[in-house]
């Protein structure tokens, strides 16, 4: 079994206002999320609570609500583990988050004005530097806003609700393959930007399609490796 060490400078800090338990939740799901903890690491409730500078009572009320979230396993006898997805977990939420981004993508060619078309070009261009500088979590976090600035072009609040529920966990499948789809998911959201220029709802989608597509198949890749 894996302890909880983390690497240096991967602990969250606990700075923002609200109740300890949520921003305690909030520091573990993040380290989740980018894999400082990993699928299947043991999560040792004094080791954690000692990283974080709390008690451990916060720890163990975050770690019950992650279990029922489906981000933590709580084992009988044994502890508290981040959860290992299954392939047919990963592939349904993916084939979701295709469906999703895809209307998002058709709404944002039909409704995206220039200042929002400018702050595409100004996001990719980032997330083109971040992987030039091998910056994977930098490319991850730029990954995850420029499909975020998509799905606010579209202009659907029930869409971006539903694509929000999703996020966190498209961030989790997507961090491991990061480096591998590298500058193609880049060179692919700039063929996306092209599309919801032209305002061409028809290939933005199919572009959309294609690359959450790719994504899906890279991470399935990605664990039979």
């Amino acid at each position: 079994m894996l302890s909880t060490g983390l690497p240096q400078g991967t602990v969250p800090k606990l700075e923002r206002p609200g109740p300890l338990r949520d921003r305690v939740y909030e520091a573990l799901l993040e380290l989740i999320t980018t894999r400082a903890l990993g699928p299947g690491q043991h999560l040792v409730e004094s080791e954690l609570a000692g990283h974080l500078g709390v008690s451990r009572q916060p720890v163990r009320e975050a770690l019950q609500r992650l279990n029922t979230e489906g981000w933590v396993d709580l084992r009988p006898a044994q502890g508290a583990f981040v959860h290992e997805p299954t392939e047919e977990e990963a592939d349904q939420l993916l084939t979701v988050r295709t469906l999703l981004e895809a209307e998002a993508a058709r709404l944002a060619a039909a409704n995206a004005g220039t200042d929002g078309i400018a702050a595409l070009e100004e996001l990719c261009a980032e997330g083109e530097r971040a992987v030039e500088a091998d910056d994977v979590d930098g490319a991850v976090a730029m990954n995850a806003r420029f499909h975020a600035k998509i799905m606010e072009l579209a202009g659907n609040t029930v869409l971006a609700e539903l694509a929000a529920q999703v996020d966190r966990r498209v961030r989790w499948y997507y961090t491991p393959i990061a480096r591998v789809r590298g500058k193609q998911s880049w060179i692919e959201h700039r063929r996306l930007i092209a599309a919801i220029t032209d305002r061409d709802e028809r290939r933005a989608t199919e572009l959309m399609r294609e690359h959450t597509e790719h994504t899906r198949t890279s991470y399935h890749a990605s664990q039979q490796g």
